[in-house]
């Protein structure tokens, strides 16, 4: 690459980031739905058609600002993990999950954005799913390691739902007991239904200790999916 080349590179990644730095204030003050190129453009001092080499619409730019979030998000919870690699099952989902919930504290208005209403208007193209894979993988994979390892325990699912539980276990982890799949799939409403709670405000005077309270039920939350032989792990060295 030559130097002219380096340099319309570097221009056009600091620029990119300007427009991504002040979509995201314009996110906290007026919300999502509000946002547009044109507003972004005013507040940059340039005109809107200025913006469209860089994103050609609004739903271009909200889904670069979702898959942000959603890498940002997914890179705290990895580095979390990565932190108490080889410790216990269930201290490493708990460590995920706070690691998910402090992200969402210190990014209330990105979280809104990937969790929180639809946008009126946009839907989220396929290009958003890698990103928003990246902490169910984690879980599930804390998950995969304890199922080789100690093993995880099995809930009874009612016959009705036995269709259904294959078909996720299929779609979502084929390695993995169809009763445990399902347990996944609930585990990440719950996590994200906590989280929701208290950052929209659910919580005000219902739970003071949200800290501890968020401990306990992520750790509940991993019982369900079956992380329930500690005593093993202790045995292993892995605590």
């Amino acid at each position: 690459m030559s130097s002219a080349q380096g340099a319309r590179a570097r221009a056009r990644i600091e620029v990119t980031s300007a427009i991504k730095d002040e979509a995201r204030r314009q996110l906290a003050a007026e919300g999502a739905a509000r946002l547009s190129l044109r507003a972004v453009a005013r507040e940059l001092g340039v005109v809107s058609s200025a913006l469209y080499r860089y994103f050609p619409s609004r739903d271009d730019l909200l889904t670069a600002l979702i898959i942000d979030a959603y890498d940002s998000m997914g890179e705290t919870a990895e580095a979390a993990h990565a932190a108490v690699a080889g410790t216990g099952s269930l201290r490493r989902w708990v460590t995920v999950c706070e690691a998910v919930r402090g992200w969402a504290l210190a990014h209330p208005h990105e979280y809104a954005l990937i969790y929180g209403s639809p946008v009126p208007g946009y839907k989220a193209p396929d290009t958003t799913v890698p990103s928003a894979s990246r902490v169910g993988l984690l879980l599930s994979a804390i998950v995969r390691d304890a199922h080789r390892g100690v093993g995880v325990a099995r809930t009874p699912i009612p016959a009705e739902l036995r269709p259904e539980a294959e078909r996720l276990g299929a779609d979502l982890a084929p390695d993995l007991p169809p009763e445990v799949a399902v347990a996944l799939v609930a585990a990440w409403a719950q996590l994200y239904g906590l989280i929701g709670f208290e950052l929209f405000g659910q919580f005000n005077r219902v739970v003071e200790d949200r800290e501890t309270f968020f401990r306990y039920s992520v750790s509940r939350i991993a019982h369900g999916v079956g992380l329930v032989f500690p005593e093993k792990e202790q045995e292993q060295g892995r605590v």
